[in-house]
């Protein structure tokens, strides 16, 4: 990924701390004839596990994209955080110089690693129940997998294939108007306010990723 060093993010608890919030990546991956696959997928990720974390998840059995990837192949997990349009009316410099273009701001993290797969039944069952925790926890109702009878999540569970992906690299980005003189920072933060724009108006009023 194309990193200009005011864009960099390489603390590892804060990319840590995104890829849970976010939760859904594209996992991109290249089949044995050479083209590259993707699927959006909801991810865990076990950060104690390996220098960089790793992240699991699963495909519907259905999916060609998993039975068209090698095992122990690089793999790509894309997670794509808060992002907005930049008019180039919100800056201060408009006014001054004219001297001024749209851009987009974004927070995206690529995490790379060899892929592998499992069908374990057991296997699979820890892998939902703890996605479904980390998803459910803290509602009013929290739903549960053994909620549902035992026989039907297990013929569910024979719909799917679990992936690990053992981090091996992880490059985030957080590409908010750092770049930029204070007084556009400035009108950025105002215009994404009025815009609606709240979550990507904090990261650029706190000069990229919180943490």
């Amino acid at each position: 990924m194309y990193r200009p060093p005011h864009f960099k993010e390489d603390r590892l608890p804060v990319l840590h701390q995104a890829m849970m919030a976010i939760g859904l990546a594209n996992v991109v991956t290249v089949g044995t004839d050479g083209a590259p696959h993707a699927s959006p997928l909801p991810l865990l990720l076990q950060a104690d596990e390996g220098p960089y974390g790793t992240l699991y998840g699963h495909f519907a059995k259905a999916n060609p994209q998993w039975r068209d990837t090698p095992a122990g192949s690089p793999a790509l997990a894309i997670f794509m955080g808060p992002d907005a349009y930049i008019t180039p009316s919100w800056y201060a410099t408009k006014a001054e110089t004219e001297k001024v273009v749209p851009t987009w701001n974004y927070a995206t993290i690529h995490a790379r690693g060899p892929i592998t797969f499992f069908q374990d039944a057991d296997a699979l069952l820890d892998l939902v129940t703890h996605l479904t925790r980390g998803h459910e926890d803290g509602r009013a109702a929290p739903w549960a997998v053994d909620d549902a009878p035992a026989d039907f999540i297990q013929a569910q569970l024979r719909g799917i294939v679990g992936f690990r992906l053992a981090l091996t690299s992880l490059e985030g980005k957080w590409k908010m108007s750092q770049n930029r003189p204070v007084a556009d920072r400035d009108g950025v933060v105002k215009g994404l306010g009025q815009d609606g724009a709240t979550d990507v108006a904090a990261l650029v009023r706190s000069g990229g990723a919180e943490g």
